[in-house]
Order: structure tokens, then sequence, then C-alpha cells
């Protein structure tokens, strides 16, 4: 099972993770994006998950030109890297 320190959706701090199905947490995704086994806004593009990280991180104090700097590379991770299937990274 693969740890994360940021959720592989959102990129922001992975602090809580979502649950799968079977009420176990998982260490890849956030509460706000995954829950009972789905993403919580499946119809997300990556590009307006973009805009919602880095209206958060505006949010949390940090200016708008950095937050959307830091969520540059949204596309890399597991969620929207389509060249690594979303099974392996649920592995066991």
């Amino acid at each position: 099972m693969s740890t994360h320190n940021d959720c592989q959706s959102c990129g922001l701090p992975l602090d809580k993770g979502g649950t799968y199905s079977d009420g176990r947490r998982s260490h890849s995704y956030c509460t706000r994006c995954y829950s009972g086994g789905r993403f919580t806004r499946p119809e997300l593009t990556v590009s307006r998950m973009k805009e919602l990280s880095a209206e958060r991180l505006h949010a949390r104090g940090y200016p708008l030109f950095l937050a959307r700097f830091m969520v540059r590379n949204l596309h890399k991770l597991e969620r929207w890297n389509v060249s690594r299937p979303l099974a392996q990274s649920r592995r066991i």
C-alpha cells in the first residue's frame, strides 16, 4: 500500500484520508475528494481541480500567483495520470 503526504486528487496535504467502500482509510486521497470508495466529485476535470485547489490554498493565506504555481503539476497525481491505472495504487 502506498502512502502519500498529499492527496493524489487535489494535491493538498493529506491530513485525514478518505474511505473505501468497506470503511478502511485511504492513504492516497483526502476526505474532500474520496469517500465510500468513490470520488466525491467524479465530474471534475483536472483543470477545474487545479482551480479549486488554488482557491483553497489562497483561502489558507497563500498569494494567488503562488497557489497557482503550486498546483501546476496536479495532472501528474494518481487520479489524473492516465499512464498509471488507478487500480495499481489500490493494491493491498
